[in-house]
């Protein structure tokens, strides 16, 4: 069959086709747009997916970096503080990245380990302050650290199954109590949490459990005595003794069986006669 032929056939059922289209659209309607629904949504569903997947690596990449942040910031005030210089405020900016971050964060678990991390930086900026710490910035700065921990247990971890979080979230606030001289209150959050079989496993029990054998300690004011004084410089001094102290002894001047006493010479004169010739 020639070329010119099958094309000639072709453009023959193509215009067939076009001329019976709207009878068998009409007659295929309701299966046309049921497999129209299905397309669409399908690739609705395909890029949403993989706007979320995105937007997940994303947020864990910025919150990774944030993380990195707050540890190179308590690296940085260390430093400082060997050099006699107070940088502990620095830390004050990570903790707010880390709130702004979990009032955003689309994953729960990611904003409740944010909230925590930012509480623990409200309360390390306040123990790497080389001076002493007021009432007032005591108080006013852990129940921002309060805050942040009961939001996280109430906002983000409730109806999730991570028990860690949980009791990290319920120990800080053991440790905020007794930061702020709340010990009562503090060993009831302890015995909560060591009392949880929800929490059986996690670091929180075990480090609750400690703090209640040992919370006495942490009850008493701790005085440190101050530090010597250093010693004065003076100028050297030199014993003299008495005199006859370096004088020899009496029996070193006494001669020895060998040994006679130096004496001045003596002339032996002999007799006039003796000199006389006989």
């Amino acid at each position: 069959m020639k070329s010119e032929h099958r094309h000639e056939l072709k453009t023959n059922e193509l215009a067939e086709w076009l001329s019976n289209l709207p009878q068998w659209t009409k007659e295929n309607l309701t299966t046309i747009i049921v497999i129209s629904a299905v397309i669409v949504a399908a690739a609705a569903f395909y890029v949403r997916y993989r706007y979320s997947k995105s937007a997940v690596a994303e947020e864990q990449l910025e919150f990774t970096n944030l993380l990195n942040q707050l540890s190179a910031s308590k690296m940085q005030v260390l430093n400082a503080q060997a050099q006699g210089r107070d940088l502990s405020f620095i830390l004050l900016q990570p903790a707010n990245s880390l709130g702004n971050f979990a009032q955003n964060a689309k994953s729960d678990q990611m904003a409740a380990l944010a909230l925590i991390k930012r509480a623990e930086a409200l309360r390390t900026e306040l123990h790497y302050r080389p001076g002493t710490v007021s009432e007032q910035d005591l108080t006013a700065q852990i129940n921002q650290a309060k805050a942040a921990y009961t939001q996280a247990i109430q906002t983000r971890l409730q109806g999730t199954s991570n028990p860690s979080l949980m009791a990290a979230a319920e120990f800080g606030l053991g440790l905020c109590e007794e930061e702020l001289g709340n010990f009562e209150k503090a060993q009831q959050i302890y015995q909560l949490i060591a009392a949880n079989p929800d929490f059986e496993g996690t670091v929180a029990v075990a480090a609750a459990k400690y703090r209640l054998e040992t919370m006495a300690d942490y009850k008493q004011k701790v005085i440190f005595k101050p530090a010597p004084a250093p010693p004065v410089a003076s100028e050297p001094t030199i014993q003299i003794k008495p005199v006859d102290a370096n004088l020899p002894s009496a029996s070193s001047l006494l001669p020895s069986k060998t040994e006679g006493i130096a004496t001045e010479p003596t002339i032996q004169i002999k007799p006039v006669d003796a000199n006389l010739p006989k």
